[in-house]
């Protein structure tokens, strides 16, 4: 069900228009000697305006905290602020006040026994704890992720100490008498399968609660309402594409007043995703993190491992399936590229890779499969988020801690109404992303601390044809605080539908693994030809990034990389000749993010409208444990570079003539900043052949048009300016 209130435009669909010729990639390098010195390829240094927004924070001295008439962002009638009041009655009083203790309903807490370090396990060592062979020698891959020191294996599901029939009979006795409380005491508990919340309850932890939830993914494909020959399956969305899946350790569809709730961050949800899915007497061989496929890391040794990158033999071929579930007219018509080849939609499809789930999904998405049709579970790799909700109404999340959860952290989908508030998203593992809405309408992040895997929070709406939901819009996130992930606020990168209407202040990126686990990306917005959609109408005032970002700038790995051509501009990673949006940026734009891994790349993104102001980054002096870039040295810096646009690139597409118009990036000013010292500043060559009028400085711009600076201070060197860039 749709719960937008209205019916959005789909920007960036395929249109007819031929984009203009393609100019050279410019590389911004600042020689930082006087206000705007060494800029290349920029207008005239003319000092703009502030923004209204801007003037408004200047007239109070940029304080986050909001509050004046003529502030039409967090001002009384403010954008932000109708959504906040909208939002008022979204607590946990918005449930009936009574109680269900779950012991009345046959659960009991885990024995002392049950709990085993994770360094003793009775099967053998884990080779990817401390210790363990593979974390020995890979120990930057097999990070230790908070809470997986202590293990409770899979011997317990089905056992009278697993408490899943329990919490789930508790859920239903609340939903029947009209809703309440359920109550999970102080105590450690095992949950051997989905908890699946109803309406009108808050599933609430004590304090001193810890719920560890089985590691064994069978135990989430036994009572989903899809029985099919992989289970019993619960409809889900990976990686925005709608699917027939593993259920999540907390699930609901299509519930209205949900709440999961703690007194505190002592109460915890583990997914224990490092967990062996083997029982305990068995020799530990995979855990949910090994899914992801990376070689040498949680168990994987590469692509014989089982995982969302194995070639999996229970994939059948796209050709074979019935034409009765191919529902995209374009499935089989060949066309001819800009390339001057001959393909169509299933050639694209059946490439290297195509029998791996990671891409079978997205293909089954891109014939129109049914979602029904789209059958994994046991048997296939992907794995579930740590909670997930899809089509519900009124959602409070509030004040428990996450660890080593599967996958994304929370993921509520096609949600209307949704605060969350006070809880502590902590698990580094692979695609541990802290806070994933996507297509939802009205939402509040607040007093959130990240500290992840992944991004921290990454707003989405679907993936290509996967946008019957319609667009993320009306946002709040505030009073947030980062530490470790690959972005901080990201938008994207499955944005097809679209993102509107995100309003960001006061966030604390503290970042305070710099040394060994950075933040990548302070501010990241990230899309490409296959994900498409719009990013609109966007405000954040007030971040602070208190111990700078990854000082190693890394390429995004974009479709003009190793698998089509590089970029040839003039160099911005030392020996790699693309841009640094992979990280080691504070605000990044990058508008080609990994396409080569997409087979159908046929919808430019558009971005305007994107307005960043008091955003300070502080430079940190020491050694980090990571390794620089060839030819730079890491010192008292903020980051790699300060700013990196990278717009959408024509030679991406590889769809049918004619080629549509692919849009700079536009409408973006940035204001009342200071970026600190990035390691680049155009000051010095990346080798020694090359020479100082081509290396890198801190502003990286391809296919932009017109974006704003308005007293950004960078390496101590003031810019009112605007910046302009062709394409490739």
């Amino acid at each position: 069900m749709s719960t937008h209130d209205q019916d959005d435009p789909k920007l960036g669909e395929t249109r007819a228009d031929v984009p203009p010729s393609p100019g050279r990639r410019t590389f911004m390098a600042f020689a930082g000697v006087s206000a705007g010195a060494g800029l290349l390829g920029l207008s005239h240094l003319a000092t703009a305006a502030p923004s209204a927004v801007a003037a408004a924070n200047a007239a109070t001295g940029g304080s986050q905290a909001g509050g004046h008439a003529a502030d039409p962002i967090w001002g009384p009638g403010g954008e932000a602020t109708v959504i906040l009041n909208r939002l008022g009655h979204i607590n946990a009083q918005m449930f009936p006040q009574v109680d269900f203790q779950v012991t009345s309903y046959g659960a009991h807490p885990l024995p002392a026994t049950a709990l085993i370090a994770s360094t003793s396990w009775p099967g053998g060592q884990i080779p990817w704890v401390t210790g363990g062979a593979e974390q020995t020698a890979h120990p930057t891959s097999d990070l230790q992720s908070p809470g997986s020191d202590v293990m409770v294996p899979c011997d317990y599901t089905g056992t009278q100490y697993d408490a899943c029939a329990a919490f789930n009979a508790a859920i239903v006795a609340a939903n029947s008498t009209g809703g309440g409380r359920v109550v999970v005491p102080a105590g450690n508990w095992y949950c051997g399968g989905p908890i699946v919340l109803l309406s009108n309850v808050n599933f609430h932890l004590e304090s001193g609660c810890t719920i560890y939830f089985s590691p064994n993914p069978a135990d989430y494909a036994k009572s989903g309402p899809y029985p099919t020959a992989n289970g019993n399956l619960y409809h889900m969305r990976w990686q925005a594409n709608d699917c027939l899946n593993f259920g999540s350790p907390i699930y609901a569809f299509g519930q209205t007043n949900i709440g999961v709730t703690a007194d505190d961050n002592s109460c915890v949800l583990n997914g224990q995703a490092m967990t062996p899915m083997q029982p305990s007497n068995q020799p530990p061989t995979s855990c949910w993190w090994t899914w992801k496929g990376s070689s040498n890391t949680y168990g994987c040794a590469g692509s014989s491992t089982p995982s969302q990158a194995y070639a999996n033999p229970s994939n059948v071929a796209l050709t074979s399936l019935p034409a009765s579930l191919i529902n995209n007219p374009q499935a089989n018509v060949s066309f001819t590229n800009q390339d001057g080849a001959t393909s169509s939609l299933m050639d694209l499809l059946t490439g290297t890779g195509w029998n791996q789930d990671q891409n079978y999904l997205p293909a089954l998405s891109e014939l129109r499969v049914p979602f029904a049709n789209r059958i994994f579970g046991n048997g296939h790799y992907l794995r579930p988020c740590m909670i997930e909700f899809i089509g519900c109404k009124n959602v409070y999340l509030q004040n428990y801690h996450t660890q080593n959860t599967p996958f994304w952290q929370h993921h509520p989908t096609d949600c209307q109404n949704v605060v969350i508030d006070g809880v502590f998203a902590d698990s580094v593992g692979p695609n541990n992303d802290g806070f994933d809405p996507d297509a939802c309408n009205q939402v509040i992040v607040q007093n959130v601390q990240f500290n992840t895997g992944d991004d921290c929070i990454a707003i989405k709406s679907g993936k290509y044809l996967d946008t019957e939901y319609g667009p993320m819009q009306n946002m709040v996130v505030q009073n947030c605080t980062m530490q470790s992930g690959h972005g901080g606020l990201t938008i994207g990168s499955e944005m097809s539908a679209g993102v509107e209407n995100i309003y960001a202040r006061n966030l604390t990126m503290q970042n305070e693994n710099w040394a060994s686990n950075p933040l990548n990306i302070a501010l990241r917005f990230k899309s490409n030809m296959n994900r498409g959609g719009f990013i609109n109408n966007v405000w954040i005032n007030g971040v602070t990034i208190a111990n700078g970002v990854n000082l190693a700038g890394k390429f995004g790995g974009g479709a003009l990389g190793a698998a089509i051509s590089p970029i040839t501009g003039t160099g911005t990673t030392g020996n790699a000749t693309n841009p640094s949006t992979g990280q080691g940026g504070l605000i990044t734009f990058d508008c080609d993010y990994s396409p080569s891994g997409d087979a159908v790349r046929w919808s430019p993104s558009v971005i305007s409208n994107i307005n960043i102001t008091n955003v300070t980054a502080n430079n940190v002096s020491g050694a980090v444990s990571y390794s620089m870039p060839s030819g730079f040295v890491a010192g008292a810096n903020s980051c790699f570079q300060a700013l990196v646009m990278q717009g959408p690139e024509a030679v991406d597409y590889n769809g049918p003539l004619p080629v549509p118009t692919v849009s700079p990036i536009s409408g973006v000013t940035i204001s009342n900043c200071n970026l600190g010292n990035p390691v680049c500043t155009g000051a010095f060559p990346t080798t020694p052949t090359s020479s100082a009028v081509a290396a890198p400085g801190p502003v990286f711009v391809s296919n932009v048009s017109g974006i704003t600076l308005n007293n950004v201070v960078i390496a101590g060197t003031t810019y009112n300016t605007s910046l302009n860039a062709a394409a490739t």
